[in-house]
């Protein structure tokens, strides 16, 4: 049963986004490209998703700064062969329809409605780039089949105080959507749980000719041709929209992340250094892909008192050397060189990073390949780290790539 209905689906992965709120880790790539967890990419979480679905009939919709997506989608997901109807293709704006780059989710579609007429799917899987999660597609498209739905919208339970930075769904007993806000000041609860809301995860599943009409309906009218702020709202009370509960279907499993701010990026970076991770990278049953590029093993080096390499509670990818310095709760990337006497709290450095002797840094995002000189601080005097960096709200530190100092 699975296999017919997978055989049947396209997959688009909306991959476009700008990511204001991540600058400056988006100065020169998209969100979806952002590295992640040491040695990923975010949207590597949404095609391995795929991957481990067997889901092989892919669509990624770029825009904005695609180049270093495009380059990473060519070395690490180059796996399927075409001749078997398998493939994963990146489209930027085609301005088929006009001369307007895509305005909105629903736009990105409707503008490339071409790859739906031609690769004549009975059923559509819309997808985020910029999501950090682990699911099983095939569960909710099956749940979209045997409930014979016109739209299934996954959703996650979040506490109601929290549910007013998403969009909100409101359902019945059946999960039938009743209703949905975009951005609620006062979320509806799910039913007999009043503390806590469904919102939605931006993952959809059509029927291909109802979502064909949605889009040609949406593209007539005056809007921001969005999912969330048009479609949805315009279609729940007419057609059979359904709510597919992640978080029951997918058990232990379940685990999603809006990569929305630097302050969410941060954060998810940092339940991976967890004793018991709730996003299980070392899990063999369900394996993240990405491009691992060739380094030797991790080192760390000197036993000194005063002079020892050591690493609690963190990531290590390879290539790092770890030289007589100290890293606590930290993601360290490929290629990043700590040196001897330096310090490293709470924070994420990525690749080919270089830390000078007896630096301090701490609650800091070091984008790739800057040089941290010898006794800087970073991280203990927020109204001078402002002066030079990105400071947020938390207090984290964000150096852009390649700063100089």
């Amino acid at each position: 049963m699975d296999n017919e209905y997978l055989k049947r689906t396209l997959v688009f992965l909306l991959s476009g986004g700008q990511g204001e709120r991540l600058y400056p880790l988006t100065k020169d790539r998209s969100k979806p490209a952002v590295p992640f967890g040491g040695i990923y990419r975010i949207i590597d979480f949404s095609l391995s998703n795929c991957l481990n679905s067997d889901l092989s009939r892919i669509i990624v919709l770029t825009q904005y700064k695609s180049l270093s997506l495009d380059r990473h989608i060519k070395t690490a997901w180059n796996l399927f062969p075409r001749e078997l109807g398998n493939f994963i293709d990146v489209v930027p704006p085609q301005q088929r329809i006009d001369n307007n780059w895509y305005r909105g989710t629903a736009d990105a579609i409707f503008q490339n409605i071409y790859i739906i007429e031609m690769e004549r799917p009975d059923y559509v899987l819309i997808l985020s780039g910029d999501h950090v999660y682990k699911m099983d597609y095939r569960k909710m498209i099956r749940y979209h089949v045997e409930n014979d739905a016109d739209m299934t919208i996954a959703a996650i339970e979040t506490p109601v105080a929290e549910a007013t930075r998403f969009g909100v769904l409101e359902v019945d007993a059946k999960n039938r959507v009743t209703g949905f806000r975009e951005k609620p000041e006062k979320p509806k609860p799910i039913p007999g749980r009043d503390d806590s809301a469904f919102v939605s995860m931006g993952i959809y599943v059509f029927k291909t000719e109802k979502l064909v009409q949605y889009l040609s309906e949406d593209h007539r009218l005056e809007g921001d041709n969005d999912f969330g702020k048009d479609i949805i709202p315009r279609i729940y009370g007419s057609e059979r929209v359904v709510a597919y509960d992640y978080v029951k279907h997918e058990g232990d499993r379940a685990y999603w992340r809006d990569i929305g701010t630097l302050n969410s990026f941060f954060d998810a970076n940092m339940d991976l250094v967890a004793v018991s991770p709730q996003l299980n990278m070392y899990d063999r049953t369900w394996t993240i892909r990405s491009n691992v590029e060739q380094y030797p093993p991790a080192k760390l080096l000197f036993d000194a008192d005063d002079r020892r390499g050591i690493a609690v509670d963190s990531i290590i990818s390879h290539g790092a050397i770890i030289s007589g310095s100290r890293v606590y709760r930290s993601v360290i990337s490929p290629g990043v060189k700590v040196n001897s006497y330096a310090e490293i709290l709470d924070s994420i450095i990525m690749n080919g990073v270089k830390i000078g002797r007896h630096a301090r840094i701490r609650r800091a995002i070091i984008d790739k390949y800057v040089e941290i000189p010898a006794n800087e601080s970073i991280g203990y005097d927020l109204e001078r780290d402002a002066a030079r960096f990105t400071v947020t709200n938390d207090g984290i530190v964000v150096i852009p790539k390649r700063f100089i100092f």
